[in-house]
């Protein structure tokens, strides 16, 4: 939504945001470990998309290297950097109904992973577990949604889940 002149308020229709979408995810966008696109280039309804996730880290590496070398313990770098989720690709669908985004996409994970907010049969991310979909409102966007389980993946509910092995999918 925007605003028009007179300060009224403009939406914008569904087929204009989702080109926005699309632009924004051809360019790449913020720190380079979420990234999302269409499927079909010829689906001119431009439902379908696929997200990647690259994993999060659990600290600061900067300012836990300072840390470090003041207190003479790098030898634990390794050990401490390490997360369940850090370095791992993360691939999902989602898919924009012709309702979106009035209402959100249905998200669902094609890489396995375990997370509170994932149902483990099926990689479904379930939106009364997942805050953003819970409480959707059509300002958000696929990046936010990716952006949000990028940081979901780093909570202490969900860092240390022990994790199916990579390369495994739904």
């Amino acid at each position: 939504m925007t605003l028009g002149s007179a300060g009224s308020s403009v939406v914008v229709p569904r087929n204009f945001r989702l080109l926005e979408e699309l632009e924004r995810g051809e360019k790449g966008i913020g720190d380079g470990t979420v990234s999302y696109g269409m499927d079909d280039g010829d689906d001119i309804y431009m439902r379908s998309w696929t997200g990647t996730i690259i994993g999060p880290h659990n600290v600061n590496i900067l300012q836990l290297l300072l840390c470090l070398q003041v207190l003479k313990l790098c030898s634990f770098l390794p050990f401490i950097c390490q997360t369940v989720h850090e370095g791992r690709i993360y691939q999902l669908k989602l898919f924009c109904d012709k309702d979106y985004p009035e209402k959100p996409p249905s998200v669902r994970f094609h890489s396995r992973i375990n997370m509170t907010c994932v149902n483990h049969e099926t990689g479904v991310v379930e939106p009364k577990k997942f805050g953003l979909l819970a409480n959707w409102q059509r300002e958000y966007t696929m990046e936010d949604i990716l952006t949000q389980l990028k940081k979901e993946m780093a909570a202490p509910h969900n860092r240390k889940l022990v994790q199916p092995p990579e390369g495994t999918y739904f």
